[in-house]
């Protein structure tokens, strides 16, 4: 049984796997999945065992994204993205050092595609919806939407899907570089483990320390990046 209310976690070969567990309401994003969240990846970061992170969703969907009937209900926008970031999950995610590989299918939507992209692996079945509709709602995407698909795409994508709200497949989700890959739909879940096994197969520090290099250096001048590189090599990062 698993210890959280939203969530599904087991643990083996190196794996931690956790899957999105509200099925009844395609997985939408509440503040208690926020909180359970919060408390998975904490104990990942922290757990030496575990070198990578899985992520799936139960049911028909990966997520449908957030929990309107608790983010939606807030007094104010001001208040509602309060309650979102009352517990940093976006920035845990962000400071994970272990690789985490994504697999979504069904429906990926909103809050959805903000947390796949924050995976390192971001992996969708055939088929799968795609779409960030907070505009049509009167919201600004408060997971970091608007920071995280710039970042992936290219930057004229970006607006076309972040200002319309339109639905997207699959093949466009390659095609904007939203995931990294697509796989069939009744063999997604084993394409995610075999994955997620191979890359903990793999020195844990040399993995921390590229995906250290890939973040940061990202946002750094050439020169600079390469000194961040040399800097992580130095370190035991060249295993």
């Amino acid at each position: 049984m698993s210890a959280f209310e939203t969530l599904l976690f087991s643990k083996e070969d190196g794996v931690a796997r956790v899957s999105l567990n509200r099925p009844h309401v395609l997985n939408a994003y509440n503040m208690q999945m926020r909180d359970d969240f919060s408390e998975v990846l904490s104990a990942v970061e922290e757990d030496p065992e575990i070198r990578c992170l899985l992520i799936t969703g139960e049911g028909r969907a990966f997520c449908a994204g957030a929990d309107l009937t608790e983010f939606g209900s807030a007094p104010s926008l001001v208040v509602a993205r309060q309650v979102r970031w009352e517990r940093d999950v976006w920035g845990q995610f962000l400071r994970l050092t272990k690789p985490i590989v994504i697999a979504v299918h069904g429906f990926c939507i909103g809050s959805g595609v903000e947390i796949c992209l924050l995976g390192d692996l971001r992996i969708a079945a055939k088929g799968t919806v795609f779409a960030l509709p907070e505009t049509h709602l009167g919201m600004v995407p408060a997971a970091g939407g608007t920071q995280t698909l710039p970042r992936h795409a290219r930057m004229g994508w970006a607006p076309d899907l972040l200002l319309t709200g339109r639905r997207f497949d699959s093949d466009e989700a390659l095609k904007y570089r939203i995931i990294t890959r697509t796989a069939p739909n009744d063999a997604l879940e084993d394409i995610a483990l075999r994955a997620a096994c191979e890359i903990a197969s793999l020195d844990s520090l040399t993995m921390a320390s590229a995906k250290t290099a890939l973040a940061a250096g990202a946002d750094l001048p050439l020169a600079d990046a390469l000194k961040l590189e040399a800097r992580l090599a130095a370190a035991g990062g060249n295993q």
